[in-house]
């Protein structure tokens, strides 16, 4: 066998030693050849080092992840111009009873300007508060009631006769009267509670003949003939009234579903005077149900709501929604004495826990 050129076995080592690994022109032998074929079959290795590949994977995920949670929140976050600021007590004032809102016309009627834009404005600006504290979860149809969306449906309204004044829920099942087994436990509890509420009643009771200013806690007649008297106003809790009768009160604090933290709920005693009537009134929004508890009907007493005519019965609870067009009258002569019922809001039995949650935020009474 040769061994290459004539120079020293120490250099020839050297050499095989470095030219053999950089692949470069060595002095080989035959022998040579095992040793040469085991390193051509070794894995080449990665000239990334594997620190810095995952390093950069790293960074790369943590981009895209930042970019996915940005896009989330300017999706959930779509602002609307503000159109105007009003107050909150303005923007959401209802009152319970049919008399609640006859002594002035509702702000978002058709044709009418003013509250309207307004509180829509107002509530989208809560709405956004809501989400940055809490989350947009479940709130798609709370965002569309904010944007004065229609329903898909086409727009608000049954036929023209549903006209809330605030605030239109879209998508939501809609009637003129709501079954009693939607709100079973709390219609139950009421009826149950109808002889110590009729005793509460009594002691606050005067003769409602109008030569006297209103006794202590009796709102000013509204319209001729109708008298109210108030537990809760506009989500607040009116003290006084609720001492007086707490028989009323109870029943109040035992309810699963009373709008008791929200400017649409009220609840106390509505009284209509012989004579009197209330023509094409609307409530303020859809989301909620009056449930009426007849505490004395007589003869001649009416309610029609949505072209749909029902009657009061005393100790039996019916669930309206005021929402639509609706229209109370007695007529029944002076010696029957006035219609008495006792009016609460409760929640519509399709609002979802979560919407309730965003919309009590929005419309939180004023501190």
């Amino acid at each position: 066998m040769w061994r290459g050129s004539s120079t020293g076995g120490s250099q020839g080592a050297a050499m095989e030693g470095t030219s053999g690994e950089l692949g470069g022109q060595g002095n080989w032998g035959l022998e040579d050849g095992p040793g040469l074929l085991a390193r051509a079959s070794l894995p080449i290795m990665p000239a990334w080092p594997l620190p810095l590949a995952s390093s950069a994977l790293t960074l790369l995920l943590g981009a895209l992840t930042s970019l996915f949670l940005w896009y989330c929140y300017r999706l959930g976050s779509q602002d609307m111009q503000a159109l105007g600021a009003g107050s909150r007590a303005g923007a959401v004032g209802g009152r319970p009873g049919g008399c609640s809102e006859a002594g002035r016309p509702s702000p978002g009627r058709s044709g009418e300007s003013g509250e309207g834009p307004r509180t829509e404005g107002l509530m989208s600006r809560r709405l956004r508060a809501y989400a940055r504290r809490y989350s947009w979860a479940g709130m798609g149809r709370v965002r569309r009631a904010a944007q004065g969306a229609p329903s898909s449906g086409g727009g608000p309204g049954v036929l023209g006769i549903q006209r809330p004044g605030l605030l239109f829920l879209p998508d939501l099942p809609s009637s003129p009267f709501v079954p009693r087994e939607a709100q079973r436990h709390d219609v139950e509890l009421l009826e149950s509670s109808f002889p110590a509420i009729l005793r509460d009643f009594g002691a606050v009771s005067w003769d409602f003949s109008g030569t006297t200013p209103p006794p202590r806690g009796w709102s000013p007649p509204l319209a001729p003939g109708c008298y109210q008297l108030l537990l809760y106003q506009a989500g607040r809790c009116q003290p006084s009234n609720c001492r007086r009768c707490p028989g009323a009160y109870r029943a109040l604090r035992g309810l699963r579903s009373f709008m008791s933290a929200n400017t649409f709920g009220n609840a106390g005693f509505s009284v209509l005077l012989p004579g009197a009537r209330l023509d094409g009134r609307c409530g303020p929004t859809n989301a909620r149900v009056r449930c009426h508890l007849g505490l004395k009907i007589p003869p001649g007493c009416e309610l029609v709501v949505g072209g749909e005519p029902q009657c009061w019965a005393e100790g039996h609870c019916l669930l309206v929604d005021d929402s639509f067009l609706y229209t109370v009258a007695h007529n029944g002569s002076p010696e029957d004495g006035p219609r008495v019922v006792f009016i609460v809001d409760l929640w519509h039995p399709n609002v979802a826990g979560a919407e309730r949650q965003a919309l009590d935020f929005v419309f939180a009474p004023d501190p």
